[in-house]
């Protein structure tokens, strides 16, 4: 289960009623730095944006692909450990607005965690250290850690305790070619 907060709302859907929970001069100054660090091939610079522009919670070493989309309107909700990798393309949510009512929810991705392209990152997720999330994925409930998951929905494929998270993507990733 996602730990996400719910606000009901009356009247038009949720996001009609956006700026009634985020400034737009947020959004916009949030839209802009996201779309710089999305195309900045400078990890470091990257990183930096994330923190000092945006506010989130980003490990040393930690590397973002290509155009990784994080949340627009609450990037600071999101939190990443040591030495991960978030793969290219992949989308960070920490919010979700609804017909009826709006959702936030913390997302928190630990060390050495793996991140595979195009993945979805759902608000109210937890994603342990050491894990593997295969590209694709849609991560709509906690990861536990050193555990390897993919799909939609989302499924457990493996967990290594005793492997290194990088030798178990590695024989994973093999598997999964056919190799």
């Amino acid at each position: 289960m996602r730990k996400v907060t719910r606000y009901p709302v009356e009247g038009p859907n949720a996001l009609w009623q956006i700026y009634k929970t985020v400034s737009p001069w947020k959004g916009v100054k949030n839209f802009i730095c996201i779309q710089a660090a999305r195309y900045c091939p400078i990890l470091p610079l990257k990183n930096w944006i994330y923190r000092h522009l945006l506010g989130m919670k980003v490990g040393e070493h930690t590397a973002f692909g290509l155009m990784v989309m994080v949340d627009v309107f609450f990037p600071e909700k999101i939190s990443i450990g040591n030495n991960s990798i978030i793969g290219y393309n992949t989308t960070i949510l920490a919010h979700e607005y609804l017909i009826h009512e709006y959702r936030l929810g913390e997302v928190k991705i630990g060390d050495h965690v793996l991140i595979g392209a195009n993945t979805t990152i759902l608000p109210g997720v937890t994603i342990g250290d050491g894990a593997v999330v295969a590209a694709g994925a849609v991560v709509h409930k906690d990861v536990a850690a050193g555990a390897f998951v993919g799909g939609n929905p989302l499924r457990e494929m493996k967990r290594s305790e005793d492997t290194d998270v990088s030798e178990a993507f590695q024989a994973q990733t093999s598997q999964m070619v056919g190799k």
